[in-house]
């Protein structure tokens, strides 16, 4: 944990207005919606004085790149390998904030984990839990990439702790691995060519010339994580609902392609992936297929050419155009 005020981020309103300006936010209209707030702790709430952020590892034991090689299987990012961290950390930062005011009756609180227009990563690296790195995610000391952030904003006046100083150094390793080109610069994301955006944000079909380098990735993308030097020395996770089942480390596109929209519903039940649908998952999972170049896998897609949800049927007539040119 560690502690900030609201006001001690005073550069993200312009990073932010810049980065929506430049439209690299895709669709992600919430993003330029409420400005103001996102860019401004201080006028989400105006009499908080205090932020409290806590980071929960979700570090993995097995090595998430390796799955890439098996070109029959889907690569599902670490973190929706189990139970939605939304629900877990939501309420260990309740527990925390009841405890809180406890200690001081006559003071408020507000809890966040991805509930409001809340720029959590730069708060936490004024927190001092670490620094963004040039692949624009957090990167801590102590901690690694592999973690969840929550905040506590009160009205208690708190010590605050200092920032931590950025130490990338001259590492590229994030940057040199992303498969789409997803960073103009250091410290730079344009959402439009990140893998993550465009399995999980992005309704609709990927543009054409994105589709291949997307692979066997079908929900999220951990290669800029999962390669940075500092992971040497990730916390451990301590929730066994954080551990991968095992079923979603590396399960078989052919039985993924084919899930109904209740299947699919119960397979991930409780899971992040869920909240996604149906529609835009086999449409990830038809593109993993035409990347496959597995011609096994031809039929799993020519079964769903004339699927009722277009995007799909579009997914499954591209993927059997890759398969038998």
């Amino acid at each position: 944990m560690g502690v900030c005020r609201t006001t001690d981020v005073p550069q993200i309103a312009e990073r932010l207005k810049t980065y929506v300006e430049k439209g690299r936010h895709g669709d992600m209209q919430w993003m330029a919606e409420r400005m103001n707030w996102r860019g401004n702790p201080q006028d989400l709430w105006p009499q908080a004085r205090s932020v409290i952020m806590l980071a929960e590892p979700y570090t993995p034991d097995h090595d998430p790149l390796e799955v890439l090689e098996r070109r029959d299987r889907a690569a599902i990012s670490v973190y929706a390998q189990n139970r939605d961290y939304h629900e877990i950390v939501k309420k260990r930062l309740k527990r925390v904030g009841r405890w809180l005011l406890e200690q001081a009756p006559d003071e408020e609180i507000k809890v966040f984990v991805d509930t409001a227009p809340v720029m959590e990563k730069p708060l936490a690296a004024a927190a001092g839990l670490g620094w963004q790195g040039k692949h624009t995610n957090l990167v801590g000391r102590d901690l690694g990439s592999w973690f969840f952030l929550g905040s506590v904003f009160t009205t208690i006046e708190l010590p605050v702790d200092g920032a931590e100083t950025e130490s990338c150094g001259s590492c590229t390793a994030c940057l040199d691995i992303c498969p789409t080109d997803a960073f103009p610069a250091p410290y730079q994301l344009d959402s439009r060519r990140c893998i993550s955006y465009l399995t999980i944000e992005l309704d609709g079909p990927v543009d054409d010339d994105l589709r291949p380098l997307l692979g066997n990735r079908i929900y999220g993308c951990d290669d800029c994580l999962a390669v940075c030097p500092w992971n040497k020395f990730a916390a451990e996770a301590r929730d066994i609902r954080y551990a991968a089942r095992d079923e979603l480390i590396a399960p078989k596109l052919a039985e993924l392609a084919v899930l109904d929209d209740t299947e699919f519903r119960a397979m991930f039940s409780g899971s992040p992936v869920k909240r996604i649908k149906r529609g835009r998952f086999v449409r990830n999972v038809l593109y993993a297929i035409g990347n496959s170049g597995d011609g096994a896998l031809c039929g799993v897609a020519q079964g769903l050419t004339d699927d009722a949800d277009a995007v799909v049927a579009d997914a499954a007539r591209w993927a059997v155009g890759r398969l038998r040119p």
